[in-house]
C-alpha cells in the first residue's frame, strides 16, 4: 500500500527530531509493522492512532531505547537511539496509585530530573538548590504548584497526569513521548493535558510523538497522523489519513468516517474504536 508521508522540511539543516528508516518490529512470526519511513521535525507534534495491538506504544519504547528495531534504523536528533537519553521526556498511559503511597507531587517530578541515577548521589548545596528550582518550575509550567505537597495516590487523574507532564518536562526534553496521556480523563481534564503537552510544544520547540485514541481532543495541535493496523500504516495530515477510503482500506473492512461539527466519528465492522 503505498504511504501518505508529507514531511516537513526542516529548518536550518537541522537533523530531524525523529527518523524512522525501513524501521520493522516483529516479535515470532509477529509483525507489527514493516518498511516504516517517518521523518518528524523539530517542534512537530505527531499523533499515533489505532486499535490496541498495533505496536503503538512498541514505536515509543523503540524511541525509549527499550526495544531493538528487527531491521532498519531508528535516530533522535540525529544520534543514534540509545537508553535513557536525558533529552527524551515520557508520560506514561494514565493509572492510578495505591493511596498509601507516600511520594508526594515534588518527588515524582523529581525523578524526572535524577531519577536515572543509582542509588543515593550526594549533592552540593548549590545542585540541590538548582535541583529544587527545576521541579519548582516544571510544577508552575502545568499549573500544578499547588500539588508539590499532596501524596500522589490521593490525586485525582487529572492531577496526576498534570504531575507526570511536569516530570516529563523536567529534563527539558527536546522530545516528548506521550503514551495515552488523556485516557481515563474527564474531557474537561483531557483538553487541560492536552493544552499543557502544547503549550511546551510552542515555547521550547519540543517535539511531540502522542499515542492516542482521542484525535478530537488534540486536533486543534497536530500536524500529522501515524495510523498502524495489523501491520499496515498510513502516514498524512489529519484530512488525508481520516477518510472513509483510507480507513477502509487500512482495515480491510467497510469503515465511515463522518465528520461532524469539526469532530471525527469512525464507525464500522473491526474499527473497535470511535475517535
Amino acid at each position: 500500500m503505498p504511504v501518505i508521508d508529507q514531511t516537513v522540511e526542516t529548518v536550518d539543516h537541522q537533523p530531524p527530531a525523529v527518523s524512522l528508516t525501513g524501521a520493522r518490529l516483529a516479535f515470532g512470526d509477529r509483525v507489527l509493522w514493516d518498511q516504516l519511513d517517518l521523518s518528524v521535525s523539530q517542534g512537530e507534534f505527531i499523533a499515533v492512532l489505532g486499535p490496541n495491538g498495533t505496536g503503538k506504544t512498541s514505536l515509543l519504547k523503540v524511541l525509549l531505547g527499550q526495544l531493538l528495531l528487527s531491521a532498519g534504523a531508528a535516530s533522535v536528533n540525529g544520534t543514534h537511539v540509545t537508553s535513557g537519553s536525558g533529552r527524551i521526556g515520557y508520560v506514561p498511559q494514565h493509572r492510578p496509585i495505591d493511596r498509601e503511597v507516600m511520594l508526594r507531587g515534588r518527588d515524582l517530578v523529581r525523578l524526572g530530573v535524577d531519577g536515572h541515577h543509582w542509588g543515593c548521589v550526594p549533592l552540593r548545596s548549590d545542585d540541590r538548590r538548582r535541583r529544587h528550582e527545576t521541579v519548582r518550575r516544571a510544577l508552575e509550567a502545568v499549573n500544578g504548584a499547588q500539588l508539590a505537597d499532596v501524596r500522589v495516590g490521593v490525586m485525582s487523574g487529572g492531577e496526576l497526569q498534570r504531575v507526570r507532564i511536569a516530570q516529563a518536562l523536567a529534563s527539558d526534553p527536546m522530545l516528548m513521548l506521550c503514551d495515552e496521556p488523556l485516557l481515563a480523563l474527564d474531557p474537561a481534564n483531557a483538553k487541560l493535558v492536552a493544552a499543557l503537552i502544547n503549550r511546551r510544544r510552542l515555547e521550547a520547540n519540543t517535539t511531540v510523538i502522542m499515542v492516542t485514541h482521542e484525535i478530537n481532543t488534540i486536533l486543534p495541535y497536530v500536524d500529522r497522523v501515524l495510523y498502524l493496523v495489523d501491520g499496515r500504516f498510513r502516514i498524512g495530515t489529519v484530512e488525508q489519513v481520516m477518510t472513509t477510503e483510507t480507513l477502509s482500506l487500512l482495515y480491510r473492512a467497510d469503515i465511515q468516517v463522518v465528520k461532524v461539527n469539526d469532530r471525527y466519528v469512525v464507525v464500522g465492522e473491526d474499527s473497535g474504536h470511535q475517535l
